[in-house]
């Protein structure tokens, strides 16, 4: 085994205190003896939803010698609100403590760069991996049966339930359930009959109620995670979101944590899968295809427009359709790449789009990590056949990754924060779910204005015109709320917010930027057909690099930043792909590790030449 480099964990210290631990508070000192994974997220980020389900599985199969310890390290204001975090480690069915780190002073003893960042600690209290981004789950196994061996033989393993063990059970203290009709709702829908259909997101299911929006009429789903088809007592969801009517009278049903689009029949009562294969989408996987064949990636919500579904893929930071005639989908708009650029549908950037609404030439989105309501309509191509050629995509209110808050004015100046949700209102405007701001917002395109029309909504995540009303959902108060359509809009007190990061301070002129990876034990990069890395750069402002911006194939590369910008953010995606290394092994397994990195820099005559950010290992310079 090769020889590790010795670390001594920081402590975890955190000012909203630990979650799931029955009031307890924890120390490194509790977890002598494990191996600790630290898992570092923010609750708004689709990368770190993922990684919480990915390690649900290792944590079941080492549940006797590892601890995962979540750290909530918030982007947004509202994520540093602990009652917040408290209702997401619900919402997602965290089951492992939670330390609330509201004001990211263990994210910078760890020098974690990214959501959502990785670290291993062994059972003497050593950091020996720190892996950025999602889909490091395979690497880290491999670690903890090394490090389970290593400590066995040295006596340093201390078992859950073991006779040596200080501690017969783990830390984890659930909390007690509430009795409630509906938790943590996500979308709605009117149907036909004009009955309400609501998506139980965290019981696993669909909920019909009558108009009045409170009387349960029947639920779909028996309630546990699960890709199952058939009668809807029996059928099973995970995590299911948005909703919408298809021609043929079923309900088409973003399935979320399934990677998959799910279909209901509220006359027969039949659930059925169009699209996904229940596995999650990776680069390099087809792009378009059968529909039954192709991988998805965290669907949110869905739309019918022109002749297609449309799906807010969140997972990739695009907009892909389904085609029911032909049975196929495809990506509609979007690169992957994580922004905010308008522009021809195929060189688009999102960042984890979660609402959408049709409203005649134009369809609506909630982009939710730039905080921004964004449109797509036709630009006079024919459409191609299938894909997002002929459509182009425009930004009403947002500017970017970083800048957010509550104003309402001139769409140049307004701000949202983190929306979920968009609904075509019947005067040409929208109405916008402002998530994070606990408001219901409006934007007028004739006035170019966002005024606020309610607030003191509990993270609102859809809304839906019922005759001369809007029933939003409220979704961390596990209900729906009827709100009459106000004339005129409430006045609110203008806030602005930075994402709540410090700078890295940089040295003006060169900047080596080195994207640390080192392949899992037992693999190695797989460049059996061509380069097994990639590196893109880009910044904001673009004048802020002077040369350097760009694709590559080096995950190592000399940044030159421009005279007279003092400060920016640098974004960096990379990519490296590893398989195993064994001659003896037919079909080696293969990994894609890939991650992105929005780093803001300040230019001072002190600051680094060079700027580590860790994929995977740890930094040897």
């Amino acid at each position: 085994m090769a020889k590790r480099a010795r670390v001594r964990a920081p402590e975890l210290v955190g000012k909203g205190g630990w979650i799931n631990t029955g009031g307890r508070d924890l120390t490194l000192a509790d977890f002598r003896g494990r191996v600790l994974i630290l898992d570092f997220w923010t609750f708004c980020c689709i990368n770190c939803l993922h990684v919480i389900d990915e390690l649900r599985e290792l944590e079941e199969r080492h549940r006797d010698t590892v601890v995962v310890v979540g750290v909530h390290s918030p982007k947004f204001v509202h994520e540093a609100e602990h009652r917040a975090v408290v209702d997401a480690v619900e919402r997602y069915e965290v089951h492992h403590p939670v330390l609330d780190d509201p004001e990211l002073a263990t994210w910078k003893q760890y020098a974690v760069r990214a959501w959502p960042t990785l670290v291993v600690i062994d059972p003497e209290g050593y950091v020996v991996a720190q892996h950025a981004g999602e889909g490091h789950v395979h690497a880290i196994e491999k670690l903890v049966t090394e490090l389970e061996a290593e400590h066995e033989a040295k006596g340093t393993l201390r078992r859950v339930g073991s006779p040596m063990s200080e501690t017969r059970g783990g830390p984890y203290v659930p909390p007690e359930p509430e009795p409630t009709d509906l938790r943590f709702p996500g979308k709605a829908l009117v149907l036909p009959s004009g009955n309400l259909l609501v998506t139980d997101t965290t019981r696993h299911r669909l909920v019909e109620l009558e108009p009045d929006g409170e009387t349960v009429v029947r639920r779909i789903g028996d309630g546990e995670r699960g890709l199952a088809d058939g009668p809807g007592e029996r059928a099973r969801f995970n995590e299911p979101q948005g909703l919408a009517l298809l021609p043929d009278g079923r309900v088409a049903v973003a399935d979320t944590v399934n990677h998959a689009l799910r279909a209901w029949d509220p006359d027969g009562g039949e659930v059925t899968t169009l699209a996904g294969t229940g596995r999650q989408w990776w680069q390099g996987s087809p792009v378009s295809g059968p529909a039954r064949e192709v991988d998805l990636s965290s669907p949110w919500d869905v739309a019918w427009w022109e002749g297609r579904l449309w799906i807010a893929m969140a997972g990739v930071h695009q907009l892909w359709a389904y085609d029911p005639a032909a049975g196929t989908v495809s990506v509609a708009a979007g690169t992957t790449n994580e922004g905010l650029v308008d522009g021809p549908a195929d060189q688009a950037w999102f960042a984890q789009p979660s609402g959408l609404a049709a409203a005649g030439d134009r369809l609506w989105v909630a982009d939710s990590e730039t905080s921004a309501l964004r449109w797509i309509e036709r630009d006079g191509g024919d459409g191609g056949d299938g894909g997002g050629a002929g459509f182009t995509v425009r930004t009403a209110v947002g500017t970017g990754l970083f800048d957010f808050g509550h104003r309402d004015g001139a769409v140049g100046q307004a701000l949202l924060q983190h929306p979920l949700g968009v609904t075509a209102l019947p005067d040409g405007s929208v109405a916008v779910c402002d998530t994070y701001n606990h408001a219901l917002r409006r934007y007028d395109p004739a006035a170019g204005e966002v005024t606020t029309l309610a607030t003191d909504l509990r993270e609102p995540s859809d809304a839906v015109l019922v005759e001369d009303d809007i029933v939003v959902v409220e979704s961390a108060r596990h209900r729906l709320t009827r709100l009459r359509l106000p004339e005129e809009a409430v006045r609110v007190e203008s806030v602005a917010h930075r994402t709540r990061r410090e700078a890295t301070e940089v040295a003006p002129g060169t900047l080596r930027l080195d994207v640390v990876f080192q392949a899992p034990p037992g693999q190695k990069l797989d460049t059996r057909y061509g380069p097994a890395t990639r590196l893109l750069v880009d910044s904001t402002p673009p004048e802020l690099l002077a040369d350097g911006a760009g694709r590559g194939t080096d995950l190592s590369r000399e940044l030159v930043l421009a005279d007279g910008v003092t400060e920016g953010v640098l974004h960096v995606s990379a990519m490296a792909a590893s398989c195993d290394d064994d001659p003896a092994t037919e079909y080696p397994a293969c990994h894609v590790h890939q991650q992105d990195w929005g780093v803001p820099v300040r230019v001072t005559a002190g600051g680094a030449s060079r700027l580590p950010l860790v994929l995977a290992g740890l930094d040897g310079e």
